[in-house]
């Protein structure tokens, strides 16, 4: 069998149930970050060590196999036969793994810069992608229907991946780099953690996007 099919040749690729669209129309760029971000977890799970990590290489296999799916539901045509394949609790699932490894690092009360050793750094890539990859479907959910727990698994995702970085740099003895110009950004609250207001202004909303600690 070939892997080429010169079908996108013009510049176009069929979606699921065959309506075929232009290669950076929203729907295919919502999947493809999708496909890129779970290249980068593969990459990431390639600098874990089998002895020490097997856990999270573990979790991160599974982790691939639900972006697939994922993926598939953001290709299926609005419209298309198709049975969606993301759980509705999938992103609920992750959340006892996100507890699990959020403990083996310190707690975290700043902005952190993202690096260490270097399958962490790969995990925080991949982070960074999953966030984009959110991006790019809330940007499509504006012109048309996502299936809703593929949109919650990659918000859910992102706060996995960060928090594996951590755990993974903490098993490596490497300490987190404290951004060296932040506030007191995340605390613990009586109901979990909770984003602190900004000093000097009492409004959290005008704190600038939080690319290490997410909350919502």
């Amino acid at each position: 069998m070939r892997i080429y099919t010169r079908g996108g040749d013009k510049g176009k690729t069929a979606l699921i149930g065959g309506q075929r669209r232009y290669k950076d129309d929203l729907r295919i760029e919502a999947y493809g970050t999708v496909d890129e971000a779970g290249s980068f977890v593969g990459l990431a799970m390639s600098h874990l060590q089998p002895d020490t990590d097997r856990d999270i290489i573990d979790l991160l296999s599974a982790v691939q196999q639900t972006l697939w799916d994922v993926g598939a539901d953001l290709a299926a045509a609005p419209g298309a036969k198709y049975t969606f394949r993301t759980a509705e609790d999938a992103a609920a699932g992750l959340e006892p793994s996100i507890d699990t490894y959020q403990e083996e690092a310190e707690k975290l009360t700043k902005f952190i810069l993202r690096g260490g050793d270097k399958g962490a750094a790969f995990l925080h890539v991949a982070c960074t992608v999953v966030r984009r990859a959110e991006r790019r479907v809330v940007s499509l959910m504006q012109q048309e229907e996502v299936h809703e727990p593929a949109l919650k698994y990659l918000n859910r995702l992102s706060d996995l991946l960060f928090v594996l970085a951590r755990a993974v740099n903490a098993r490596r003895a490497q300490k987190d780099v404290v951004y060296k110009n932040s506030t007191d950004v995340f605390r613990e609250g009586p109901s979990g953690p909770t984003r602190a207001p900004r000093v000097g202004t009492g409004d959290a909303s005008t704190a600038p996007e939080d690319n290490s600690l997410k909350n919502d």
